[in-house]
């Protein structure tokens, strides 16, 4: 096949064809055919650039991760208040609806675990770098006198992630009694007792900086 003048756009057309060869089959059971087809082009034109499937489905995940904490990052650093970035931080952590290829695409490569070191190093980093996001929110609600932690700023982190990933699957899911609005007033009732500071009482209009984009309704007294 003719080499590409863009190798980095052909590896995004590639990743991309891999992604929805997930959400169709499944990381654990997608097969190279199923990306090339998808790609629309040969297996061996796939190999090209990635040595294996497996490497392939790894790259999904680092850009997937990526948009993801770079979707999150956006909202956050438009809120000065430890509080609404709480927040704010639990609202994004969460997908937005059964249509949300990008987070549905990251628990579809959770079939990878113990299959592949490469992907379980990167699924570890990519869960530690969401931690590290809520203890910088916790300590800075600590060091304003707004927040007093129940425990360790790693410990609640923690348990925030893991709240994301269980109650976000159940969003995803579509047809759970655990929707997108429940997901976010069950995280936040957690989120209140670890900072001792009722999150679900806050008002836009209580802090100054207004509503960041994209985040229009995120306070009401039901927590969502």
């Amino acid at each position: 096949m003719a080499r590409p003048k863009n190798q980095a756009a052909r590896r995004r057309e590639l990743t991309a064809a891999a992604g929805r060869a997930i959400i169709e089959r499944g990381a654990s059971a997608v097969r190279l055919k199923d990306i090339a087809d998808q790609a629309g082009l040969t297996p061996g034109a796939v190999l090209y650039y990635y040595p294996d499937v497996d490497h392939l489905l790894v790259e999904v995940h680092r850009e997937a991760g990526q948009r993801f904490c770079d979707a999150r990052m956006t909202v956050l650093e438009e809120i000065a208040d430890p509080r609404l970035q709480m927040r704010a931080a639990i609202r994004t952590g969460l997908p937005t609806g059964p249509e949300d290829d990008d987070v549905r695409t990251l628990y579809e490569m959770d079939a990878l675990v113990g299959r592949s070191a490469l992907y379980s190093v990167l699924a570890v980093s990519f869960f530690e770098r969401q931690v590290a996001l809520y203890q910088v929110i916790l300590e800075a609600g600590v060091s304003q006198g707004l927040f007093r932690l129940s425990a360790p700023s790693r410990t609640i982190g923690r348990n925030m992630v893991a709240l994301e990933d269980a109650h976000g699957l159940h969003v995803l899911m579509g047809d759970s009694p655990i929707d997108r609005t429940e997901a976010e007033r069950l995280i936040v009732s957690y989120a209140s007792d670890a900072t001792g500071c009722d999150l679900s009482l806050l008002e836009w209009s209580d802090v100054a900086g207004g509503v960041p984009p994209g985040l229009t309704g995120l306070a009401t007294h039901s927590g969502a």
